[in-house]
């Protein structure tokens, strides 16, 4: 079981956008994420008119390991640690410092 999900909301703890805050986007593979906002670089494109792709410098979001990254506790507003505990027979994932269900209303 994955500690960070699609649509959970994390924040970078290392590198260039280290202290940003945003929203999973997908997963890559068991190691990496696609965060909305983070490790975004300028990519050249050369225009390619059979695929009505058109020429220029774009912004492309790479992802980013997943150990650079923290969930964000709604409660606190900061990045906390994520462990695991069963809960009415299911496996769910639980804040470290509060023991608060994640994503639990």
């Amino acid at each position: 079981m994955q500690r960070i999900r699609k649509g959970d909301e994390v924040i970078v703890i290392a590198g260039r956008d280290k202290g940003t805050k945003g929203t999973v986007l997908s997963r890559v593979d068991d190691r990496h994420v696609v965060v909305e906002g983070v490790n975004v670089v300028k990519k050249h494109t050369r225009p390619n008119p059979q695929l009505g792709i058109v020429g220029g410098i774009v912004d492309k979001t790479l992802p980013i390991d997943q150990s650079n990254l923290m969930l964000v506790n709604p409660e606190s507003g900061k990045g906390e640690r994520v462990g695991f505990k069963m809960v009415d027979g299911k496996k769910v994932r639980v804040f470290k410092s509060n023991g608060a269900v994640v994503g639990a209303k």
